[in-house]
């Protein structure tokens, strides 16, 4: 009879855990709140609890040991790896100790430790709803300066989290946060300047070996959204090594020893600062996805061979040791594991696409997508009938494209490309969409798609029934032609006129003003929303 191994989270994301366990030949069985969950049938069983039932979790994982055996209890990409922790550990079974996890899971918890051991992380406060009712965050943030950061305690996506720049946006940033938290906390900290990665790693019998490091691309304040990363990162060699020598420290100072373990981590004027590490693999696509086409090593298989007691042969056959450098804030101090890394031989780019407001009508540009030399996968999450948004977190993103090349330059210009072409047209006479495209071309957030300043008073007329919109661009416009400024979704105002004209050949006789307002301010979606709003008037 084969062996279990217990996923926690049934979701895409947990999709390589179940082929990898499937392919090393056990039992795969998943838990989740959600029985619809992609990878329910993929698995061989799967039993409906909620991740945060951390009882229920370990009972049915002592049922499982008791029928059949079971082998590991594993998660990747998600809040719960103290779930896992919790039922590993009292089922006497490899895993980070079930406190570490903790520590990795809470915010407060885990700064503290940051403190204590001296690990390189911002100042901060905890606050509760009562304190923040209390007017208390308002002093909070003013000790520590602004611009400042406030987020969840126990939360991941970047929910509830934003940058707080004034006082005026302390306490709806503060209430947004808490009102994210599972247990109604948050922390308030400083404002961490400087590029951001993300970093892999996986932990046992006293060695830590990176296993990805990636450059992360966040935009759009007062929000921190991550429109992509690319793997391996472009840092040098010595900010790379500090940074590495910081994330092993901090995992060190949470506890963590047998198991996976994810950094992200900002390289700022004072050296490396960690925002956070995880006693987990990476969300997003980074461990599953863009890491192995990399790398060619199946990290989430080497990890799910550590959870079950196993030498990850493939990481010990193919890793080298990396020397331990600490930054001139950690200096003197000794490394807390034997280094190593895994290293890549060509780069894999991921890149996601937003939205602005509103209701999907169609899906267009998939398919081209696909196609796009080097392209690997393309996952829309965003689907006819969908409710969009601008987003505030990175759960509101409405797809992902992952590519592979040789070249760095490569690969981020195929996953741009493939994002470029792919369109989320609206339905008409939503609130939402219009109440966006009437904003403000000078708003911070949401942003326009493009920030030229236009005096639409000096534009008027109409654009003639199925005209080229390329052929009528306004001499207020015209800037923006030759400019390599682009959206949201990498095009360029010329890019965007091309594919109105090719998407939308024929339309109706359109007022130049409020179309070229659409465009300036929603792009290809503000220049179809206009257009389809014009043809239902006809």
């Amino acid at each position: 009879m084969k062996e279990n191994i217990l996923i926690l989270g049934a979701g895409l994301l947990q999709k390589p855990a179940v082929k990898a366990a499937k392919k090393f030949g056990y039992n795969t069985v998943v838990v989740d709140a959600d029985p619809g969950a992609v990878c329910v049938p993929l698995a061989d069983r799967f039993e409906h609890i909620d991740l945060k039932d951390k009882e229920g979790i370990f009972s049915f994982a002592q049922q499982l040991g008791k029928n059949g055996g079971l082998a590991a209890v594993f998660t990747a990409g998600t809040d719960f790896s103290a779930s896992v922790s919790y039922a590993a550990e009292k089922l006497s079974l490899p895993c980070h100790p079930y406190e570490s996890s903790l520590n990795a899971s809470s915010k407060t918890r885990m700064r503290t430790c940051f403190m204590k051991a001296g690990v390189p992380s911002p100042s901060f406060f905890t606050v509760t709803k009562k304190e923040i009712e209390n007017g208390a965050v308002r002093e909070l943030a003013a000790k520590l300066g602004f611009p400042c950061v406030v987020k969840p305690v126990d939360n991941m996506g970047a929910r509830g989290c934003r940058m707080i720049r004034d006082d005026t946006e302390t306490e709806e940033a503060a209430f947004d946060a808490v009102a994210n938290s599972r247990t109604g906390n948050a922390v308030i900290e400083q404002y961490m300047e400087g590029p951001e990665y993300s970093i892999d790693a996986l932990i046992y019998n006293g060695t830590m070996t990176i296993t990805g490091f990636a450059d992360r691309h966040i935009y759009y304040p007062p929000y921190f959204i991550e429109t992509g990363h690319t793997m391996p990162t472009s840092v040098g060699s010595t900010k790379r090594s500090e940074l590495i020598a910081a994330f092993a420290l901090g995992a060190a100072s949470l506890g963590l020893t047998c198991g996976a373990a994810k950094a992200d981590i900002k390289y700022t004027k004072d050296g490396p600062m960690i925002g956070e590490i995880a006693a987990r693999l990476s969300g997003g696509y980074m461990s599953g996805w863009t890491y192995p086409y990399a790398s060619g090593c199946r990290l989430t298989g080497q990890a799910i061979l550590i959870a079950c007691g196993k030498a990850p042969v493939y990481l010990e056959q193919h890793r080298v040791p990396l020397k331990f450098e600490p930054p001139a804030s950690c200096s003197g101090r000794t490394a807390p594991f034997e280094l190593y890394e895994l290293t890549c031989s060509c780069t894999s780019a991921e890149r996601a696409w937003i939205s602005i407001p509103g209701v999907v009508r169609s899906l267009i540009g998939i398919d081209a997508a696909v196609s796009i030399p080097g392209i690997q996968d393309v996952f829309p999450r965003a689907h006819s009938g969908s409710h969009v948004t601008f987003p505030r977190n990175n759960v509101q993103k409405c797809g992902n494209v992952i590519s592979k090349a040789a070249l760095g330059a490569d690969a981020s210009a195929a996953a741009e490309k493939a994002v470029a072409g792919i369109v989320l047209r609206l339905e008409t006479g939503c609130r939402e969409t219009d109440m966006f495209l009437a904003g403000n071309a000078k708003d911070d957030f949401p942003p326009s798609a493009y920030s030229l300043s236009v005096d639409f008073n000096k534009i008027s007329g109409t654009i003639p029934m199925n005209a080229r919109i390329s052929d009528t661009v306004p001499e207020e416009l015209r800037t923006l032609l030759a400019s390599g400024e682009t959206d949201w979704n990498h095009r360029t105002f010329s890019m965007t006129c091309s594919l109105f004209d090719a998407v939308c050949p024929e339309h109706p006789e359109l007022d130049a003003v409020t179309f070229w307002n659409a465009v300036i301010r929603g792009g290809i979606q503000g220049a179809l929303y206009a257009s389809d709003t014009a043809g239902e008037c006809v």
